[in-house]
């Protein structure tokens, strides 16, 4: 199960220095430790306090070595390589002294190791054998820690004291790889122990459970409570996680068929060996008792549902949408992808969609959430994704975030910044709330511009005002690389007063100093990069703020190199690959338009069907006409959209005029209340296919175990599309992804043989890129040159008045995702169990509202009711929540406000009143226990 580690982290730059370790010749990079050339030359050094994901230490003195023409034994992971170094790491020297470091290691140690959780997968233990000690001579009767308690609070590990060697591993990895530094080693010599806060255990600190701390620790001292309960694994698979979109590579272990625990790959291209709380620990929603593994069919939504075979409910659902088509016409029915499905899933279904449906009603959550992403950047830049690897935020020296939280919904990309950060990066933060980005240990922004929520578009252009005005363009990119006449279009457009920062600060509510003082930043600091996330595109100038910040990074020269880039954080796993595969009523996979004729003759050529030429129904469109009564047929797959949507009450109508709703899912959630079909789904440990993350990055999801249900979810979707009189049909899913790279020519390298000889590959991946695309732009915009557009600041028709004077905005939680289907199931909920309503104390005080007393959230739409948390992480005016509990309905009153160019609904701006109530929120158990009834029924 291990995987060789080298002791200390690779040093970058040229293999020049030559050494001879026990007289195996090696060449290293300059800086290289000689415990990692060691390593390199097949030579292993013993060690306790090193590890290559760490920096170096020195204190557990077990890796010592001779080095000729040297006194004394230094430790190898300190020791940096010099030219012509010889080592000899086995003298008689070094192997007495090691042997009595590892005495002193046992004496103060439980000897238990035939019933340790660890056994066999200890690295104390490992180090005994490999030192060769036989005997300890300090006995066992002197001071000792061997009576030191048990942590046992934190729900997925424990931290067993009594076996603690105060290697410093983990509180180094919680620092130096989280960057959250919650751990400490109190006091000092033989008193000195790891602790997570004074007198407090683990749950109560500032860990975030990421799993660093016990990924890194050499003993059982931190272990995984599966690992207590059900032993070593003794096999594994590799597969991506299915939560964010940052698209964590993991190693599932597992104990015969039993998934034991899920282990953050170290060569995996987005997250480099870290995890967070979810993919790390939240996996046992798999096999929750909620999970409905049969397929179910009903009459009504009145009716009682009844079990049925897969082939009963798949002609069943046939029948009934052939039926509606007869009856109202082809352009009755379509469905929905879900951005929670492999690449190889979505494009299936909207391949029945175009081909057995007969027509382009296909959209996806995509469009919810990152629509204006695509529509912005392929207008300026000429493809609809961000521009680099994760990586790349490692070489910049300016970071904005915009409207994204990333420690919340994307932590570990916020590890990897906060690393930057901590060595010199600058921040700017631009967002309406105090995020913790702002300030936390050893980070802390340059700039924060808290903005009122709807404002974006005027701040990018009080920023790129101050650029171009104060001669900061750069004058030499944009002449080379960009359009002469849009430029010159945009320029004067964005020189005019109106977009001055003093002219926009009432508007924003920035102060215009400091928007000057960010701009110059951004544009002088050196490399500069821009992430963002829903917060920029949940407006109804989303696609306009995607623009902007295109235009910004034009103007400044900040686009086709490391460092840089404008970066969307994707809120779900395949947000990117819903996208990619076609899930948009007017495109098909590759976002090429379903009017183009030569588009078409390609996938017709291949599915052997005629495409509809003209666009299909977006998901608000779809709606519409079901309340109207010209769309009667629908099929969901993987999302809930009477939770996730806006103006809940609006989709919960058109849900229930539907004659014919099919919901493909785990569980029995909102939006299957509606439902006449349910067809049950398949979990990410299930599956077989890929996921394409928000860099870009194609990884494989492999099936950690079978099928719950039977079948793979494109099974299904082909079986559905057969009995409506379309034949579709592929043996396994790498045949998908073959014709996936046959008509798309983004993908045209990409097979399953190449990702498991590669490990991920980042798309464009084609004859000109065979090994994928980690910087976008390089050379040239995919349009040629880069565009410019005109970006007027339009306010929001969404105000704020008497009745209702505050700015409802909404986001996410660390330990939560989504809709919480999943994270719901787990012991997540110890951190967060219901969703709250942040609001400034000025704004509770003159309401009368306490920390933890219910309120109602009225807004023109509709009410809900939560629980109030009074803090100054919101300005005065402006309330937050988020919406991971169906019993919060948070969805309940926002407005069918959206984007001008895509639909993408203004969730981050509602008008709202609050007010003291006695009423108390609906539970999650109270919503469960509903579910449940329901899916006992047969």
């Amino acid at each position: 199960m291990s995987i060789i580690d080298l002791g200390t982290p690779a040093v970058p730059g040229e293999r020049t220095v030559d050494v001879v370790v026990d007289g195996v010749p090696v060449f290293v990079a300059p800086g290289t430790s000689v415990m990692r050339a060691a390593a390199e030359a097949g030579v292993a050094i013993p060690k306790l306090c090193a590890t290559d994901s760490l920096d170096a230490f020195g204190s557990c003195r077990l890796c010592l070595v001779e080095v000729e023409g040297r006194p004394g034994t230094p430790a190898s992971c300190t020791t940096p390589c010099t030219p012509g170094m010889r080592v000899q790491t086995q003298t008689p020297k070094v192997e007495k002294l090691r042997r009595g470091v590892m005495e002193l290691y046992i004496s103060d140690h439980p000897l238990d190791c035939l019933t340790c959780p660890a056994n066999g997968d200890c690295e104390l233990q490992d180090m005994a054998g490999v030192v060769g000690l036989r005997e300890v001579r300090y006995g066992m009767d002197g001071a000792n820690h061997l009576d030191a308690p048990t942590d046992d609070s934190n729900p997925y590990f424990s931290f067993d004291a009594s076996k603690c060697i105060a290697c410093s591993r983990c509180v180094r990895a919680c620092g130096e790889t989280q960057g959250t530094f919650a751990l400490t080693i109190e006091g000092r010599g033989f008193a000195s122990k790891v602790s997570a806060s004074a007198a407090e255990p683990f749950m109560s600190s500032e860990c975030v459970s990421c799993g660093a701390c016990v990924q890194a620790c050499p003993t059982s001292t931190l272990q995984e409570k599966t690992v207590i309960d059900l032993g070593t694994p003794t096999r594994s698979v590799k597969t991506t996680c299915a939560y964010c979109g940052v698209g964590c590579s993991f190693v599932a272990e597992l104990r015969g068929d039993q998934l034991v625990r899920m282990v953050p790959d170290k060569d995996g291209g987005a997250n480099a060996g870290h995890s967070c709380v979810k993919g790390r620990f939240a996996w046992g929603y798999a096999t929750h008792r909620d999970r409905q593994l049969e397929p179910m069919v009903r009459g009504s939504i009145a009716d009682e549902w009844r079990v049925v075979s897969w082939d009963e409910a798949i002609a069943y659902a046939a029948e009934r949408f052939l039926a509606i088509q007869r009856d109202h016409g082809v352009g009755a029915i379509g469905g929905i992808t879900s951005s929670r499905c492999t690449n190889e899933e979505v494009y299936v279904v909207q391949k029945m969609i175009r081909a057995a449906f007969g027509n382009n009603n296909v959209d996806t959550c995509a469009r919810v959430c990152h629509s204006p992403t695509g529509y912005g950047l392929k207008q300026t830049f000429g493809t609809s994704a961000g521009t680099q690897d994760f990586e790349s935020v490692a070489h910049s020296d300016v970071i904005v975030v915009i409207g994204a939280n990333p420690t919340d919904g994307h932590p570990v990309f916020a590890s990897r910044m906060k690393k930057r950060l901590r060595a010199g990066a600058k921040l700017i933060v631009i967002d309406p709330r105090r995020i913790d980005l702002v300030r936390s240990p050893h980070v802390e922004a340059a700039y924060h511009l808290q903005l009122q929520p709807g404002t974006n578009v005027a701040i990018v252009n009080a920023i790129a005002h101050v650029v171009v005005t104060e001669g900061l363009v750069d004058r030499d990119f944009v002449a080379a690389r960009c359009e002469d006449d849009s430029f010159a279009q945009w320029e004067t457009f964005i020189a005019q007063p109106e977009n001055s920062p003093e002219a926009l600060e009432a508007v924003t509510g920035v102060p215009a100093a400091d928007v000057r003082a960010a701009a110059r930043l951004f544009a002088t600091g050196g490399n500069a990069a821009i992430y963002y996330g829903l917060g920029v595109t949940e407006h109804s100038q989303g696609s306009t703020m995607v623009m902007g910040m295109a235009n910004l990074a034009m103007a400044t020269g900040n686009i086709g190199r490391t460092g840089v880039g404008v970066n969307p954080l994707r809120g779900q796993n395949n947000v990117q690959g819903s996208c990619d595969m076609g899930s948009f009523p007017h495109e098909l996979p590759g976002y090429r338009h379903v009017s183009d004729p030569a588009v078409r003759g390609i996938f017709e050529a291949v599915w052997g069907r005629a495409i509809d030429p003209e666009p299909g129904l977006r998901i608000p469109n779809m709606l519409d006409a079901a309340i109207a009564g010209r769309y009667l047929g629908m099929f969901i797959q993987g999302e809930d959209i009477a939770q996730s949507d806006p103006n809940v009450q609006h989709v919960k109508a058109a849900l229930g005029s539907l004659e014919l709703l099919v919901v493909q899912d785990l569980f029995l959630n909102e939006t299957a209340k509606f439902a006449h079909v349910f067809l049950p789904g398949t979990s990410f440990l299930e599956k077989d296919g890929t996921f394409t993350n928000a860099e870009r990055r194609i990884n494989r999801v492999r099936p950690v175990m079978a099928s719950a249900t039977g079948k793979q979810e494109w099974e299904v979707a082909c079986e559905l599309a057969t009995a409506m009189g379309y034949p579709m049909s592929y043996v396994q899913s790498a045949e998908i992804m073959d014709e996936i790279a046959a008509t798309t020519p983004t993908f045209a390298g990409v097979s399953f043989d190449r990702l498991d000889a590669e490990g991920s590959v980042q798309w464009p991946c084609n004859d000109a890129a065979p090994h994928g695309t980690p910087i976008m732009h390089v050379d040239g915009f995919v349009r040629g040159k880069g565009h410019f557009v005109e970006t007027p600041y339009v306010p929001t028709d969404e105000r704020t008045n008497r009745k209702f004077p505050l700015i409802l905005t909404t986001g996410r939680i660390l330990s939560q995702y989504n809709v919480g289907a999943q994270t719901r199931r787990t012991e997540n909920v110890r951190w967060h169990s219901e969703d709250v309503v942040e609001v400034h104390p000025h704004d509770a005080e003159t309401r009368g509202i306490a920390t933890g007393q219910a309120v109602t959230i009225t807004s023109r739409v509709g009410e809900t009711v939560l629980r109030a948390r009074v803090t100054d992480r919101v300005p005065q005016g402006v309330v937050y929540t988020t919406f991971h509990f169906p019993g919060s309905g948070a969805n309940v009153v926002t407005t069918e406000y959206s984007d001008w160019a895509t639909n993408c609904p203004e969730y981050k701006v509602t008008a709202v009143e609050l007010a003291p109530t006695s009423r108390t929120p609906v539970t999650d158990d109270e919503m469960h226990s509903e579910h449940r009834s329901v899916a006992g029924r047969s």
